[in-house]
């Protein structure tokens, strides 16, 4: 958690330093422009996304399926398009890089690994806690319980 504050922190420091670096090295108007192009391309993304994403995801449903691959597609060119909206060359690199169909899916399939590892944990845990307060966990067998009354008789 410190490296991400740290990063967090750092971030905008590294982003000005490369904006002043490329507007030494090309001008002052030309890195404007290019900034402001990065935002109105990310923009465009950003509707277009959102278009295709409801479009794909609409047809799955038709079929009888779940558009879980296109609500992450979707999920990614949406972050793509956002990091493009943002001014600075570092989240621009990194929200064309989220515009690639191979690194999406790249980075899609390691989002979907991590969900299942965080799931395993979770799982592995609710287990542990219910053996601790002596409740059968979610896998385990329910003993064959019979209800009735009876009445003692001498």
């Amino acid at each position: 958690m410190r490296i991400f504050m740290l990063l967090l922190l750092l971030f905008p420091i590294l982003e000005l330093t490369v904006l002043i670096s490329v507007g030494s090295a090309i001008g002052v108007l030309p890195t404007i422009a290019l900034v402001i192009a990065t935002s109105i391309f990310g923009g465009l993304v950003l509707r277009i996304a959102g278009i295709t994403t409801a479009w794909r995801a609409r047809e799955r449903l038709a079929r009888g399926e779940m558009p879980d691959q296109e609500v992450l597609q979707g999920v990614m060119m949406a972050v793509g398009g956002g990091l493009l909206l943002l001014p600075g060359f570092i989240t621009d690199i990194i929200g064309v890089l989220c515009l690639f169909p191979g690194t999406r899916r790249l980075l899609i399939g390691r989002m979907r690994r991590r969900a299942a590892e965080q799931a395993e944990r979770r799982r592995a845990f609710a287990d542990d806690l219910a053996a601790r307060n002596g409740q059968p966990g979610p896998g385990a067998s329910k003993p064959n319980v019979l209800e009735g009354e009876y009445e003692r008789r001498d």
